[in-house]
């Protein structure tokens, strides 16, 4: 199976799961696996009809589909996180990425779900 392959039926497969799980409408338009300059890596899905309360009421479900959908696609979900559209509750994105050491640094000061306005963590794995 070649990489897009496996990212179309990554994306499609956690569309129907997430589709289920809210009984609504979600589009999740694209999957991209990306290499920042700063070091980091992983992939972010692009959605449309998801709100900031599905993702704070089933959290649990969702953060299990996203990790499933990340060790699918060879990414240590380490660090999961919705990226919200700034000043609303429409979630634009959802992530998984490997932190680089910069940015863990960043992440690991923060303290609870939300340490930016736009960014609602769902999992962060403490290094040792």
């Amino acid at each position: 199976m070649t990489i897009t392959d496996t990212l179309a039926k990554s994306r499609g497969d956690l569309e129907n799961k997430l589709r289920n799980l809210l009984a609504k409408p979600v589009f999740l338009i694209e999957l991209d696996a990306f290499a920042l300059p700063c070091g980091c890596k992983g992939v972010t899905i692009n959605a449309r009809g998801i709100q900031y309360d599905d993702i704070e009421i089933f959290e649990e479900h969702v953060n299990k589909y996203l990790k499933e959908t990340s060790e699918d696609l060879e990414v240590e979900p380490s660090f999961l996180f919705a990226r919200l559209v700034p000043g609303t509750a429409e979630v634009a994105s959802l992530n998984s990425r490997i932190l680089c050491n910069r940015c863990y640094m960043d992440f690991a000061r923060g303290t609870g779900k939300m340490p930016r306005p736009d960014i609602y963590i769902l999992n962060f794995t403490r290094r040792e």
